[in-house]
């Protein structure tokens, strides 16, 4: 048996006014975004912004359904969005933010296992990592360098190739 560690690193800030402009921007379009989650079931909103290499902004929100689970998270809604309208637009960073009435959401959530393997199929297509800002309800910033951080022994492409 050899034993073998996972680690990485990301950066913690007390409030998104440590970061730059055009990262505030984005994570106040995931927030935006957040309050038009349709969310009559779960009461849990989500929002994503997405930014892209030409500075423009994509948001999403998570889009839920009486026939579950016929809903979409708010980071698929953003990226499927992106690879539909964008798909030469390299994706920079995305934007995640959520609250409830339900529940208390005191540390930044983080994207579900569909969302993360639907984003990083994004960041192996175009070959460069995708930042990923997570913002919590009382303005907290996580920030992860690229989201294969978040799938370590993922599932890709090359799981699919013929032999």
């Amino acid at each position: 048996m050899k034993p073998i560690s996972i680690h990485f690193e990301y950066q913690r800030y007390d409030s998104y006014t440590e970061l730059q402009e055009l990262a505030q921007r984005l994570l106040l379009a995931a927030k935006d975004a957040m309050h038009r989650a349709y969310a009559p079931y779960s009461q849990f909103h989500v929002g994503a912004a997405i930014l892209l290499e030409n500075n423009s902004i994509v948001e999403g929100n998570n889009q839920e359904n009486a026939a579950y689970p016929s809903g979409l998270c708010a980071e698929r809604v953003a990226i499927f969005s992106v690879g539909a309208n964008f798909p030469n637009q390299t994706i920079q960073a995305i934007a995640i933010t959520a609250s409830s009435a339900n529940y208390i959401a005191g540390e930044p959530v983080t994207p579900c296992g569909a969302c993360r393997q639907s984003m990083l199929e994004y960041e192996l297509k175009q070959g460069k990592p995708i930042a990923v800002y997570l913002l919590s309800p009382s303005n907290e910033v996580i920030v992860i360098p690229s989201v294969s951080q978040l799938l370590p022994l993922h599932f890709d492409a090359s799981n699919l190739r013929k032999g």
